[in-house]
């Protein structure tokens, strides 16, 4: 169970390949704080049930045959902000990763990923976290700025304190953690992340954790361990 008052993890899965989503049903069922409350295998198919019983965790393939599993993301996360999305694919190519940043997933994982690798990101993606491989971090960060508008400042420019915040952050912690950590309150903590989204010209938190896990000059070396 997790720390949402005993309740599991409700999770939902969506692949066009039967056998896949067995498997990911097997996997995730050994972890008994999560349960596999229904599954798909098109986009359109998975937005209805999604819609329906509103899942903490939607576990959604990139390809589709029927259908985008980007543009499932971006219409799940838009009519259900509470749902999280983690985006699964046999492929890092640079356009998949970031444009399922872009659509709002909170994680990108490999389906070569560790049976403890698969819990351990929807048991943190539930939990208010992102998850990033270093393989798919790196792909984002990698490529050029979306915004034809180059960055006015870079990492270097960070203050000590938002370099913290930014650690932690890619870290997976939620704004409250973050808050507890560095004994702020979570207006504050919002306020730096606010800097920093400027300073590096970025807009979201995903895009923040996959920039640290690419690694910066100014910050400690990070990576996402899977447990």
């Amino acid at each position: 169970m997790d720390k949402r008052n005993g309740k599991p993890i409700r999770a939902y899965i969506v692949d066009d390949h039967e056998v896949v989503r067995a498997g990911l049903r097997t996997i995730l069922e050994s972890a008994h704080e999560i349960a596999v409350i229904g599954e798909a295998g098109a986009g359109t198919e998975a937005i209805e049930d999604v819609i329906r019983f509103r899942p903490d965790v939607v576990l959604m393939d990139v390809r589709l045959r029927q259908g985008n599993g980007i543009q499932a993301c971006r219409d799940i996360r838009k009519i259900c902000r509470e749902t999280r999305v983690l985006m699964l694919s046999a492929f890092t190519e640079e356009g998949l990763v970031l444009d399922a940043v872009l659509a709002g997933a909170h994680g990108y994982l490999s389906k070569f990923a560790s049976r403890a690798a698969l819990i351990s990101a929807v048991r943190a993606i539930a939990a208010g976290r992102t998850v990033f491989e270093r393989t798919a971090a790196s792909r984002v960060t990698e490529m050029r700025p979306v915004q034809t508008v180059k960055p006015r400042t870079g990492p270097e420019s960070l203050t000590a304190q938002e370099q913290r915040v930014l650690t932690l952050v890619a870290e997976g912690k939620t704004n409250k953690e973050v808050a507890a950590a560095l004994d702020l309150s979570e207006k504050t903590v919002k306020n730096y992340l606010a800097n920093i989204y400027d300073k590096l010209n970025i807009s979201r938190r995903a895009q923040a954790a996959a920039l640290y896990a690419r690694g910066m000059s100014t910050v400690h070396h990070y990576s996402v361990r899977m447990h």
